[in-house]
């Protein structure tokens, strides 16, 4: 086992120790938040056909057409119908509608008159007022997409957007990797997990569990457990045999990984037969975190005071889950300090931050009040962590960090009160 290593040194070893998981299809409906296993090539233009972009009419433009001009309407496209052909005239059309074969130009209904009527009320003829630009108010086929494009690589997310552009070129199902597979075990007899439950002396809510869920779905995992565990090493001990024997490719613990006479998570593990692989970071909060590992399964035991391990969660073992993806590494947003920091050297500091925009139009960090690793009120108005350099004691203001978004995959701008 490695002795208190650095974050950087941590994070290439969890990334070495997570190969991509196997390949499977699903359909489109069931693919919000997977991962591309291959890239995507459109199979189709989007736009699959030339369409009105205006209510209005469909003509073929021609040297000395324009304002005063007056053409006969012979027929009507509406959105839906299919291949028209058309040579001369006008033809009423409506916004989406396929543009007929034979006629390339649309004035919108406001650039012109209806000079007579059918007996159904239709137009049958109109006038131009205004100039006419040739090809105009036409969406073009293959102009938002074209068809054999390279949509999406492999890796990518696929979120709302990628999905509604998916549907557009005509993709039904994608080949994406397995999510992986994850355990979640809160150590402490003084944790209560129902929720407004009334606590007795020396009790606490369960706030962990319920947020690290979260945070894990939201990241791409699926969560096959959660439990709450007394400290009692055969409790765990008995949870992580089924998981390891069922293949969990991540088990996560919180707490009883420190130095105390409860902290029995290094033990048990030793004892199934796993390797620590390290324990102990140089960062804060968040120091006693714990990687161990046993054919393809990991565990990271992190810390129990709530920031400890939400940075954890957030910054470790999402490096897992991305790995299992096929994920490239997450990369930080660099933004200048707003204010002067001073910090104790030697540590990567993982700090609760807002985000602000000055009277010049930069955007910049701001580290919170209250980064104690218990206090977790701060979080309702932090947009993003901000992480610390190990080396140096005073940052300045306008010194470039990294900044990461509170969750995985979540919107670094939030609307919150910065």
């Amino acid at each position: 086992m490695k002795s208190m290593i650095s974050v950087d040194e941590a994070l290439e070893i969890i990334r070495g120790s997570c190969m991509p998981l196997a390949v499977e299809r699903v359909p489109l409906l069931h693919a919000n938040g997977r991962v591309l296993a291959v890239p995507v090539d459109a199979p189709r233009a989007l736009p699959a056909f030339d369409n009105s972009a205006m209510d209005g009419y469909a003509l073929r433009w021609c040297e000395g057409l324009g304002a005063g001009s007056e053409l006969p309407v012979l027929a009507e496209q509406a959105a839906g119908d299919g291949v028209a052909n058309q040579s001369e005239g006008a033809c009423s059309i409506m916004t989406g509608a396929r543009i007929p074969d034979g006629l390339d130009t649309v004035v919108p209904v406001e650039d012109c008159t209806v000079t007579a009527r059918n007996g159904e009320g239709g137009p049958r003829s109109i006038i131009l007022s205004a100039p006419l630009r040739a090809g105009q108010h036409v969406r073009r086929a293959g102009e938002d997409v074209a068809a054999g494009q390279r949509v999406l690589e492999a890796g990518a997310r696929l979120d709302a957007e990628a999905l509604m552009v998916l549907r557009g070129i005509g993709i039904g199902a994608v080949d994406v990797r397995r999510r992986p597979r994850l355990a979640l075990a809160c150590t402490g007899r003084e944790l209560v997990d129902a929720d407004g439950a009334g606590l007795a002396p020396g009790q606490i809510a369960n706030t962990n569990g319920p947020y690290l869920e979260h945070l894990f779905i939201e990241a791409g995992a699926d969560l096959v457990e959660r439990v709450t565990l007394p400290d009692e090493p055969s409790a765990f001990a008995a949870w992580l045999t089924r998981w390891l024997e069922a293949g969990v490719e991540l088990v996560v613990t919180t707490g009883a990984v420190s130095m105390g006479r409860y902290d029995f998570v290094p033990e048990v593990l030793r004892a199934a037969g796993m390797k620590i692989v390290f324990h102990k970071l140089r960062m804060r909060p968040g120091k006693p975190l714990l990687l161990a590992a046993a054919g393809g399964s990991l565990v990271f035991g992190l810390p129990g005071n709530p920031m400890a391990c939400a940075a954890g969660a957030r910054f470790f073992v999402n490096a897992a889950l991305r790995a299992f993806a096929g994920r490239r590494p997450e990369q930080a947003l660099l933004l200048p300090l707003a204010e002067p920091v001073r910090k104790k050297p030697g540590f990567r500091l993982i700090q609760k931050a807002a985000l602000a925009i000055g009277s010049d139009a930069v955007l910049t960090v701001r580290l919170l009040p209250g980064q104690e690793s218990f206090r977790t009120a701060p979080l309702l108005a932090a947009q993003a962590w901000a992480v610390l350099p190990e080396e140096g004691e005073i940052l300045p203001a306008g010194t470039p960090v990294p900044v990461y978004p509170l969750r995985a995959g979540a919107a670094l701008f939030d609307g919150r009160s910065a």
